[in-house]
């Protein structure tokens, strides 16, 4: 047995992995909107050096699934469950309440062995203060509670909802361009030094509305992205944002640098959801709407749609010394990230705690090359997937046995030939797949999840 495999089953036959033991801080950043072709590394026309400088000592998980939109996912994120075992009112978007009281999230695990833990940033699991991160786990909170704000004014749409930027659920009145400042909250956070920590950075960036400060359009001056005046605007402004965005992601890292905890600390990037094509500014701002935005190409499909450029994201993991760089191409989704962490700190789950993700330390730190094939779902509130292994069937969630699609993804990673009408067998296969999920699914959303507004997304 090679020595590294020696040290390793020794280190499991004590109940630890060497990983375990470290003990390592946590820097959990969540992009918004981040479409599969926005990165250089996927030959975007957009710079990101930074990122792509991190990649470098990563590992790069080319099939990050998510939810196709930002709720849902930051559900299934923090609780390593399927989103749809909430209710039918997290497959979408919504300021309903996604979490019941009392739900062990992914932050009450990491205080379970002893972190400390703080969110910067965008929450979008509940519009109110008593449905927000301080009470599902985090000790600390700065930002937002809905699913957007202008960059400037800080504001949601017009309506009871309109402002909760807040710190520690209370509303505060800042100036300042809104991303600039949920880095400059991180930066402080990872500067503290109170470890060990977990740091949940969901930026609001590159959601629309979309716009930056001045300085990010400066590596785009002389560049045409549209023949039409209006796109090529709206294109620019959101190749800024998405550099400011990879600029803030350098300045956590650089942050963690210059206190001498890179070498202690895990970094998870990871979008919430692919990109979209284009869409207006119903925020309360002045900022201009955006007609034109991105792409994820070659990916089919964008945010809030089931074929893979809506779920499949840019996503990596790095921890110097300790996880080998390189692509992983292993499936795994967002709700894979708490049995994996939970394991790898030392968390105190209860006994009756169930969890849909799995634990893939092995995986992610190369000891375990090709695991068995296993069941991804994405429940949405139009039309859900199901993926086993490289199979992947989209269905009515309402009705698994309607108009479906089937692709092979390992033959056909872009989903141009649908196999639902050539291959019956596996179609039938697949649905059963969905059915069987789909029986575990919370049917109505639990009576303390509503808001008064009628317009919750």
């Amino acid at each position: 047995m090679p020595p590294r495999c020696l040290l390793l089953a020794c280190c499991l036959a004590l109940g630890l992995s060497a990983a375990e033991e470290a003990k390592p801080n946590v820097l959990l950043i969540v992009a918004d909107d981040m479409g599969w072709a926005d990165v250089s590394w996927h030959g975007g026309r957009f710079q990101t050096p930074r990122m792509a400088e991190l990649l470098r000592t990563s590992v790069e998980l080319d099939r990050h699934y998510v939810q196709p939109v930002c709720t849902p996912t930051r559900t299934a994120l923090l609780s390593g469950r399927w989103t749809s075992r909430f209710g039918p009112h997290v497959l979408g978007p919504t300021n309903m309440r996604a979490f019941p009281e009392g739900t062990f999230t992914l932050a009450s695990a990491m205080k379970s062995a002893g972190y400390r833990t703080a969110i910067a940033g965008k929450w979008h699991l509940g519009g109110k203060f008593e449905w927000g991160p301080r009470r599902y786990g985090f000790d600390e909170s700065y930002g937002f509670l809905t699913g957007a704000v202008d960059p400037w004014t800080h504001k949601y749409r017009k309506g009871d909802l309109e402002d909760t930027w807040n710190r520690n659920d209370v509303l505060v009145k800042e100036e300042g361009n809104a991303t600039e400042l949920v880095a400059a909250e991180a930066v402080r956070q990872i500067r503290a030094q109170r470890g060990p920590w977990f740091l949940y950075v969901p930026f609001g960036a590159v959601h629309i509305p979309i716009d930056a400060p001045k300085e990010y359009f400066q590596p785009y001056e002389g560049v045409r992205f549209s023949p039409d005046p209006v796109k090529d605007d709206s294109i620019r402004r959101y190749a800024a944002f998405v550099s400011q965005l990879d600029a803030k992601v350098g300045q956590l890292v650089e942050a963690l640098k210059a206190t001498g905890q890179w070498e202690q600390t895990l970094v998870i990037f990871t979008s919430d959801n692919g990109g979209i094509e284009g869409g207006g500014n119903p925020y309360v701002g002045t900022t201009k709407g955006s007609p034109a935005v991105t792409t994820n190409a070659p990916l089919r499909g964008w945010k809030n749609q089931t074929y893979e450029g809506g779920m499949r994201v840019n996503a990596f993991v790095s921890w110097p010394g300790h996880l080998p760089a390189g692509k992983c191409g292993v499936p795994m989704h967002a709700a894979d990230w708490m049995p994996t962490l939970c394991r790898l700190v030392g968390a105190a789950v209860p006994a009756d705690q169930k969890f849909d993700g799995q634990d893939l330390w092995p995986v992610l730190s190369g000891a375990e090359a090709h695991p068995a094939p296993r069941t991804i779902y994405v429940p949405h509130y139009q039309r859900s997937a199901v993926l086993f292994g490289d199979w992947k069937l989209i269905a009515p969630h309402g009705n698994p046995q309607g108009k479906a699609e089937l692709y092979d993804l390992a033959d056909d990673p872009y989903e141009r030939h649908d196999l639902a009408g050539e291959q019956p067998a596996k179609l039938a296969e697949m649905r059963a797949r969905f059915v069987a999920l789909k029986a575990g699914d919370l049917p109505e959303p639990p009576a303390s999840a509503f808001l008064k507004e009628k317009s919750e997304k």
